[in-house]
């Protein structure tokens, strides 16, 4: 069986297709997902598709890429994540690449994600791009390690992973790893230790081969583990037995 640690299932993409979406998850072996958060205004769709199935979850933030939103506090956040099915807080992080600065509101909204972490004794969803020294910076400064958390559809180095990792960090890998140019990306993928690993799809966005260019789902987060075990060498079953048990440990799901 296999998770999808990191999906958007409340987006137009799959606007009156979650039965079908369902029904290819149950195809693939895909017993559960975890549907996250961008903004505190489409939150309560989020948490409604997490409510509706046993097997769904969901997370509680504000992306680093949204600007002109409400922006979150400490004291919402954990009053948002007080739900039972509310498992972690993010997406947040740093993105460099598409917001232009200067990027003081970046940074400290991030703190504040981090602060909620902690307050709330639940896992970060990190998001990072062109961002990693100032993103371990702040990890590290806000004490992110007594949260924990993942690096979410990591694409940086293995130098970023594993200080991430000597915080306690996950690393997860989405449809990327599976990209013929992704070189680099694949040897990262082949040195983190399956016991600090996830799999995602961050549906609808980067459709592993061989539907690269489609809409992404839950159900592919299979190929991923497919391209992990042929980079790691062993069996597709001890890939998504480890990743799927990560996945329990980290967001306390059982």
């Amino acid at each position: 069986m296999y998770i999808d640690s990191h999906c958007h299932l409340n987006f137009p993409d799959f606007a009156d297709r979650l039965p079908e979406i369902y029904q290819r998850m149950a195809d693939n072996q895909v017993s559960h997902a975890l549907c996250i958060s961008v903004d505190l205004d489409s939150f309560p769709e989020v948490l409604a598709i997490a409510e509706s199935r046993d097997k769904l979850f969901a997370s509680v933030g504000v992306h680093p890429d949204y600007e002109d939103c409400t922006e979150p506090t400490v004291e919402k956040l954990v009053e948002l994540a007080s739900n039972p099915k509310v498992v972690a807080i993010g997406e947040t992080g740093m993105d460099y690449y598409r917001t232009p600065g200067p990027l003081e509101w970046q940074r400290q909204r991030f703190r504040v994600h981090i602060r909620a972490a902690r307050a709330t004794n639940k896992p970060l969803i990190i998001h990072t791009r062109a961002a990693s020294e100032d993103t371990l910076r702040i990890m590290a400064e806000e004490k992110a390690s007594e949260a924990g958390g993942v690096m979410h559809c990591f694409t940086e180095s293995l130098e970023v992973a594993q200080a991430a990792m000597d915080m306690g960090f996950y690393i997860s890998f989405s449809g990327i790893v599976t990209f013929k140019n992704a070189k680099e990306l694949k040897e990262v993928a082949e040195a983190v230790p399956l016991e600090r690993m996830l799999i995602e799809t961050d549906a609808p966005y980067l459709a592993p081969a061989p539907h690269r260019g489609k809409t992404n789902e839950p159900g592919f987060v299979k190929h991923v583990a497919e391209e992990i075990a042929r980079l790691k060498g062993v069996p597709l079953e001890e890939v998504g037995e480890a990743t799927s048990r990560n996945f329990r440990r980290l967001f306390k799901t059982g």
